[in-house]
């Protein structure tokens, strides 16, 4: 019970801090680097722990994260659902390959999402987005093997 308690809290807590990270207020010149932090935590624990985290599970924070930008309702669930299934049917694949080659395959996942949010801000949104939007997938790339070492030590530590 304590073991199950450990790992629930540190998913719960890398997502908190992910969804704190997201609400943060960029100045207009920044917005557009904007990393997807949820989308990095979500990719994260999907290749860390597939038989525990997957796509039911990313579903509902993206149910969250639509709830936090006022976005309509199941758009960044379907997006993220999307990267976990991914995520969690290449796990093995991508667990092995070096740092570098992971944050292409996390640029290349983030980007498919942002590009998936894009269209419907575009399409149903009140106000168009830009595709500088699209640049966040490379700060994504960039962040992830600081993110990847940050929550691989956590999972270490809380034993999940």
């Amino acid at each position: 019970m304590i073991h199950r308690l450990r790992w629930y809290g540190a998913v719960a807590l890398s997502l908190v801090v992910a969804f704190a990270l997201t609400s943060v207020p960029l100045p207009d010149w920044a917005s557009p680097w904007r990393p997807a932090w949820v989308a990095i935590v979500i990719i994260y624990w999907c290749l860390a722990i597939p038989e525990r985290i997957g796509v039911l599970f990313a579903w509902a924070t993206g149910l969250l994260l639509d709830v936090l930008h006022g976005a309509i309702l199941g758009q960044h669930a379907a997006g993220l659902a999307f990267v976990a299934y991914v995520s969690v049917l290449y796990h093995q694949q991508v667990r092995v390959f070096p740092l570098v080659q992971q944050s292409l395959v996390i640029g290349s996942l983030v980007f498919v999402y942002l590009g998936s949010m894009l269209i419907v801000y575009n399409v149903l949104g009140s106000k168009p987005y830009s595709s500088l939007y699209l640049l966040g997938a490379v700060t994504s790339a960039l962040l992830w093997p600081w993110a990847y070492i940050v929550l691989r030590d956590v999972r270490r530590k809380t034993a999940v």
